[in-house]
């Protein structure tokens, strides 16, 4: 039975933490908005959705993505590295699965850092944040656009928000303990699978 693999970018398939980080906090920096100082700050804004929670403290979104259009294509997206253990897995699940990328990042920057890691021949589509700003629609839109049940859908995150909106859409959520938000936090959230290594995957 064919199935449809949702991965988050950030945290699960690439190392990207100080980059976002820096990128997002000297965005919201130059819109008057300055809620991330440090690497807490910008974690806190992923245990819901990040456009809700930056939303919620008063950012104007509407002007955070004009800003980050401008910024974003500066910065050195080269020193994004894959997160260890991954390749083997995915070269095996894209042999007889569908593997889809939805994300709170760009589809422009994610796609440039998949052809440098060399990375884009396992993933049929990407869909973020120029598509839409909730993921819950995100995966909707994924699971009618390929056609796959969602009980054999599974969103691969790596942050509580994640986890949440996966669930919010139907599909297994798979918590990723080797991203972002620790263990006992994706604990918190109750994913329906909570794995520590990529080769779990496989068990799904």
């Amino acid at each position: 039975m064919k199935k449809l693999f949702l991965f988050d970018f950030d945290g699960v398939l690439v190392d990207s933490l100080d980059f976002y980080t820096h990128a997002v906090g000297k965005c919201l920096e130059e819109i008057g908005t300055p809620i991330v100082q440090s690497k807490e700050d910008y974690l806190a804004l992923s245990d819901r959705n990040l456009y809700e929670s930056m939303a919620s403290k008063g950012v104007d979104l509407e002007a955070f993505v004009q800003k980050a259009s401008e910024i974003m294509p500066s910065l050195d997206y080269k020193i994004l590295t894959p997160m260890p253990g991954l390749e083997p897995i995915l070269e095996r699940l894209h042999q007889t699965n569908i593997l889809v990328i939805i994300s709170s990042s760009s589809s422009q920057l994610i796609r440039a850092v998949l052809q440098n890691i060399q990375y884009e021949r396992y993933f049929q589509d990407v869909f973020g944040s120029d598509f839409l700003f909730s993921k819950v629609d995100k995966i909707n839109h994924a699971v009618e656009k390929f056609g796959i049940s969602s009980k054999h859908v599974f969103y691969i995150g790596d942050t509580t928000g994640d986890i949440y909106e996966a669930k919010e859409a139907g599909v297994k959520a798979v918590a990723a303990a080797w991203g972002w938000h620790n263990r006992e936090k994706l604990a918190t959230a109750h994913p329906d699978y909570l794995i520590d290594l990529p080769k779990e995957l496989l068990d799904l």
